[in-house]
């Protein structure tokens, strides 16, 4: 027996000794001389300020690191999480509160290892296993831009995370089941454009965070795993990039796809939650050229997730309407939807200071969106409502209002049922405890 217990004693001590050596042995020498200086400092920084400027629109690093109301990048957003409040940080350089005594090489490190100035382990709220990906000289360039903001003196609050999940052990275990520090490299079998799209997606873009499925300790798929989860902490599914029946991107034209990015929406495609937060603060500042590799990098993989074997989908399992919830559904939508969505759910379209047209209010009938099994989101726009994303485009968003007070479970229960069912859409029904479920989850 006591040699059974010296046994598990020496592989604790062991394991705890390669969990502290594979998250704090990154090598990175910290001190100022290690940064490399240009010959033409005046010109270089100046072109590395302008191009990190563009790379955090492309991070969309102002959504998470501006709380409501206060100054850009300033930090102290509140991110939920299952395990309690995370709290973006400042990225002003900002001496006593944000990056004003961090140098590129701190900066690099809390890219590349999520690693604070002093060492600290990160929150994986910060998807540094993204951003491990990121080029040297696309974070200096990031580095030299944040620099360059007007500092802000913002304490962000402490992380609220339960014990043990907020602890540095913590992070340490965590790091070493699901992080490895990586670097992108290009696939030679796919065109300039494919592996454009592939660093976008994967690094900055970080895309999979939201559009993977998450475990019980928070971790998203593969960096490049697109194939939908639910958002822990805002309750917004963030659909299968690479399900037909979700979103399609494997026949969609390429200048479709473009579109949605750049304007957030497309003939067939519109977007609302948190992905109008990103077209409006990210993919709609990008080039032409990086939207078009973002969608072929995407169509191409969704191209490829279509000829691989899947099981067949499950059945519909609608149960009966009761004449009186159909009644009520049908109501409900001619008295409160059908001046926008049309009575045929056929939505309305508006024009654009491109010249385009655009549909101000989706159509519903043949709407992915709708019939998707996945109910979370149906039912986060009908309480909250919420607006379309504003755009070079278009200035003045299009919304809907929010009907948690006007309409009871039962009722949004109903009126979701009729939309799902009509128009030759064949969603299964809504009931009361789903709308109920949905909303008790976004409650916490």
């Amino acid at each position: 027996m006591k040699r059974a217990w010296i046994v598990l004693l020496a592989v604790c001590v062991t394991l705890a000794a390669w969990v502290v050596w594979d998250n704090f042995a990154d090598g990175v020498d910290t001190r100022d001389e290690a940064v490399a200086v240009s010959a033409d400092p005046t010109q270089w920084q100046s072109d590395r300020i302008a191009q990190g400027a563009y790379l955090a629109r492309a991070g969309n690093c102002v959504s998470c690191h501006t709380a409501p109301g206060q100054a850009p990048f300033a930090g102290g957003r509140v991110l939920g999480t299952p395990f309690g409040k995370v709290y973006a940080s400042n990225l002003t350089p900002d001496l006593q509160t944000g990056l004003g005594t961090w140098n590129a090489q701190h900066f690099w490190r809390a890219l590349h290892h999520g690693r604070s100035k002093d060492g600290r382990l990160l929150a994986p709220a910060f998807p540094y296993n993204h951003t491990s990906l990121v080029t040297r000289a696309d974070a200096d360039a990031l580095f030299a831009y944040f620099q360059s903001l007007a500092p802000v003196a913002n304490a962000v609050p402490e992380h609220a995370l339960r014990w043990p999940f907020g602890t540095q052990p913590a992070f340490a275990v965590w790091r070493s089941l699901y992080f490895k520090p990586a670097t992108f490299k290009a696939d030679a079998q796919q065109s300039p454009a494919w592996n454009r799209g592939a660093y976008l997606v994967q690094g900055l873009g970080h895309c999979a965070a939201c559009h993977s499925a998450r475990d019980s300790l928070g971790a998203s798929g593969e960096l490049d795993d697109l194939s939908g989860g639910l958002m822990p902490g805002a309750n917004w599914y963030a659909p299968s990039l690479l399900n037909a029946q979700e979103t399609g991107l494997a026949t969609t034209p390429l200048a479709d796809i473009v579109r949605l990015l750049r304007t957030g929406s497309a003939p067939k495609a519109w977007v609302n939650g948190p992905m109008g937060e990103v077209v409006q603060n990210s993919t709609q500042h990008l080039t032409e050229a990086d939207l078009q590799a973002m969608a072929t990098y995407l169509q191409a993989r969704a191209q490829v997730a279509a000829r691989e074997p899947s099981e067949p989908d499950a059945p519909v399992l609608s149960r009966k309407v009761s004449l009186r919830s159909a009644q009520n559904g049908a109501a409900i939508y001619k008295d409160q939807c059908a001046q926008c969505h049309g009575d045929q759910g056929q939505g309305q379209a508006v024009a654009l200071a491109d010249g385009t047209r655009a549909m101000a209010y989706p159509p519903l009938a043949g709407n992915r969106a709708v019939v998707m099994p996945q109910l979370s989101n149906l039912v986060q726009n009908l309480t909250y409502g919420g607006f379309s994303p504003v755009t070079h485009v278009q200035s003045q968003p299009f919304g809907m209002p929010p009907f948690v007070l006007t309409l009871s479970d039962r009722d949004m229960a109903d009126v979701l049922t009729h939309i799902r069912q009509q128009w030759g859409n064949t969603g299964a029904n809504v009931t009361e405890f789903d709308v109920g479920r949905v909303r008790v989850l976004q409650a916490h």
